[in-house]
């Protein structure tokens, strides 16, 4: 931990310390954990997906409907980069505190399934998956890989088997509601932590940027590692302004080996 400066040194003893004591600890991720993979996030000023795109026109569930080929053609860089990104160390690292028992659930406000690919088991997605893919004409699901695949390489657009309709990625879509076994287990997941950690998210987005309240206000502790600060970095028992990338695989360290 040499490079960094005193005080990110104690924060990262303070919050290695802090998942040790927990008994069941809560990771919320977004998107910041993912870029240093490679995977653009979607507000950040000059480099975010939505200073360049009006989200409205390309990723809504209406654009979707009446213009698929316009959806896909501006969905096709992003899902190379997802399809082709491996995870990094901010994830590898969550992914073996899983494995020792001190993480018992991530939330994610990602799509990019880089928290199992790095091998978490307990994975909660917040905004939908890229894992299926579903038909808007007769919602039949399958599973998206090898249709990605095809689309990634030759911009083929994925169509139903049974009735050739638009196959639609199972991403939360502007105009649509987060899923709901998945917004209910986060909150019983929230509600039951005695620790959230919050990794790479600017909590900008409701109702996600809700769930470590609903923590705080339940006795837990809070950790928030982000590039910027959050609405709630004055109520964290720990705040780190540096990128989970190095951070997160600093505290691992720490927890695992002392």
């Amino acid at each position: 931990m040499s490079s960094f400066s005193f005080q990110t040194r104690s924060n990262i003893e303070f919050a290695a310390d802090l998942i040790r004591q927990s008994k069941h600890a809560v990771i919320l991720t977004g998107a910041g954990i993912s870029t240093p993979s490679g995977i653009p996030d979607f507000r950040s000023t000059g480099t975010g997906l939505w200073s360049k795109d009006e989200p409205l026109e390309v990723a809504s569930l209406s654009a979707f409907r009446t213009k698929p080929g316009q959806f896909f053609e501006w969905f096709r860089p992003l899902a190379r980069q997802m399809f082709e990104a491996k995870p990094n160390s901010a994830h590898t690292a969550l992914a073996n505190l899983e494995e020792r028992g001190y993480i018992k659930t991530v939330i994610t406000q990602n799509i990019d399934t880089l928290h199992q690919k790095s091998g978490s088991k307990t994975v909660i997605e917040m905004h939908g998956t890229m894992q299926t893919l579903t038909c808007t004409q007769c919602y039949h699901k399958t599973q998206a890989e090898a249709y990605i695949a095809r689309f990634v390489e030759c911009g083929e657009i994925p169509r139903c088997p049974k009735c050739a309709a638009a196959l639609k990625p199972d991403v939360i879509l502007f105009g649509e509601q987060l899923p709901q076994s998945a917004w209910f287990s986060a909150q019983k997941a929230a509600r039951g932590c005695d620790l959230m950690l919050v990794a790479g998210s600017s909590l900008e987005v409701l109702p996600v940027a809700g769930l470590p309240m609903q923590a705080l206000d339940r006795g837990a502790h809070l950790v928030i590692i982000n590039n910027t600060p959050t609405y709630l970095n004055v109520r964290a028992d720990v705040s780190i302004l540096e990128d989970v990338a190095t951070v997160l695989p600093a505290i691992a360290e720490r927890v695992l080996n002392g």
